[in-house]
């Protein structure tokens, strides 16, 4: 019953960043149209620097060793490479493209988990990420699809580094007494270098011209987008596998048109209802077949002597 309950919270902790991460393209969108790519990320991880600096100082105060350090570094390079790839494809192609080659990441992230562990899923849950991707297109394309751009590459890029980066989430993470907090503080600094690196100058003398408007949307990204996002991210990565996780976050496209609905007042037809339903449909049946998969091998390996997720796993919360 414990462990049952325990699945259901990862994965409404992996629903509700999936929410934000919708949510946050109607708020990038505003905020795009008043100042450039790389100083919204500036200013994004920015706030989600000194939000993280806080919280490290009341919950850790203890410095990362070589290894933290490192990690911290690499996911903050794979996480800004996602972000930069992904928000320049966006001004370079069709939403609905965009939405729809970003979703590969549903397929990109079970290869690698799967060649990374040597432990290929079964040909059902391929399936099942199969529906999610043609609910996608369902939901975001409109009036039919259009002759690949270089923003469409990019879109294709930042799927595959963001499956990537899920995958070395867990890889990088798994059985480490690392603090998550620490990861996430390292991880956001990176990616704020890495946005600031690009134009301090604009960055810097942007913040003259913000409105109380602008300040509210930077912050949610910052610390909504952000901050809560990583760290339920990251320790949700580490109870469960890249595979699952991926697939409950690419609920992402259903939360941003309910949002767009809700408050841009977007309209959705039949064909985008359905789409929303196949991706919930998809990501449900897939989590099913990924875990029983997990629970199996699990079982089996326990008979041979070797240790289960359950009793090697060593996770730090602070």
């Amino acid at each position: 019953m414990k462990r049952t309950w325990d699945r259901l919270n990862v994965d409404i902790a992996l629903l509700a960043v999936a929410f934000v991460w919708g949510s946050s393209y109607l708020v990038a969108k505003d905020l795009t149209a008043v100042m450039s790519v790389p100083a919204v990320l500036g200013w994004r991880f920015l706030v989600a620097s000194m939000a993280l600096g806080v919280l490290w100082l009341l919950r850790v105060r203890r410095l990362p060793g070589r290894a933290e350090l490192c990690t911290g570094a690499i996911l903050g390079l794979t996480q800004a490479a996602v972000l930069f790839l992904e928000t320049f494809g966006v001004a370079h192609t069709q939403a609905s493209n965009a939405g729809l080659v970003i979703s590969l990441t549903v397929i990109f992230t079970p290869l690698l988990d799967s060649a990374a562990s040597r432990k290929w899923l079964p040909p059902s849950f391929f399936i099942a990420a199969t529906v999610s991707i043609v609910g996608v297109a369902l939901l975001v394309t409109g009036g039919g699809f259009r002759t690949p751009t270089v923003g469409d590459a990019l879109m294709l890029g930042a799927a595959a580094v963001r499956a990537a980066h899920v995958t070395l989430l867990g890889s990088l993470t798994a059985n480490k007494p690392y603090s998550s907090i620490t990861v996430t503080f390292i991880q956001s600094i990176v990616c704020a270098l890495a946005a600031i690196m690009v134009n301090p100058a604009e960055i810097l003398g942007s913040a003259a011209h913000f409105s109380i408007a602008t300040w509210l949307n930077l912050a949610y990204l910052g610390l909504a987008c952000s901050v809560f996002a990583f760290l339920v991210q990251l320790w949700a990565v580490r109870r469960t596998s890249a595979s699952r996780a991926s697939l409950l976050m690419g609920t992402e496209p259903v939360w941003a048109v309910l949002v767009g609905v809700g408050l841009a007042g977007e309209t959705l037809g039949w064909l985008g209802a359905l789409g929303a339903m196949l991706i919930v449909a998809g990501c449900y049946s897939g989590q099913k077949i990924e875990r029983r998969f997990r629970v199996s091998r699990g079982s089996s390996g326990a008979r041979a002597g070797a240790p289960t997720p359950a009793r090697s796993a060593q996770v730090s919360n602070s």
